[in-house]
């Protein structure tokens, strides 16, 4: 019972921080994407590619953490928000932003929990395993 309410508290912790990021970013989404895509303008990613990504994180962002709070296809909402996470790392990477690279580590391990112990979901709308 203990580790089933620590998933789901977890679960749920992460996904009202991804869900509060989309939005809080989306209503300002012109200002946060070109927010965005004028801090990548030193990377050697294509702008065009930043535009896009911008553009679409929030909804991801929202989209992803509306599942891992109501529980739906959480094998597929934690495996969509590591790969998001993935690709955040990579474009900090190209700009060498080490601190924020930092902080989306901390994520993977939380990733890494809501993956490896999905035997522990419950209190979701996923049927038991």
């Amino acid at each position: 019972m203990n580790k089933s309410t620590a998933y789901f508290l977890l679960r749920v912790s992460m996904g009202v921080n991804l869900l509060g990021h989309g939005l809080a970013r989306i209503p300002k989404l012109s200002a946060f994407a070109e927010g965005m895509t004028n801090s990548f303008e030193k990377s050697w990613l294509p702008q065009p590619l930043v535009q896009i990504f911008s553009t679409t994180l929030p909804f991801l962002e929202f989209i992803i953490g509306l599942m891992l709070i109501l529980g739906f296809k959480t094998r597929i909402a934690s495996f969509a928000g590591a790969g998001l996470i993935i690709m955040l790392l990579f474009g900090s990477s190209t700009v060498e932003n080490w601190e924020a690279m930092g902080i989306q580590m901390i994520y993977v391990l939380f990733f890494y929990i809501l993956i490896s112990r999905l035997e522990d979901n419950s209190y979701s709308l996923d049927p038991k395993m």
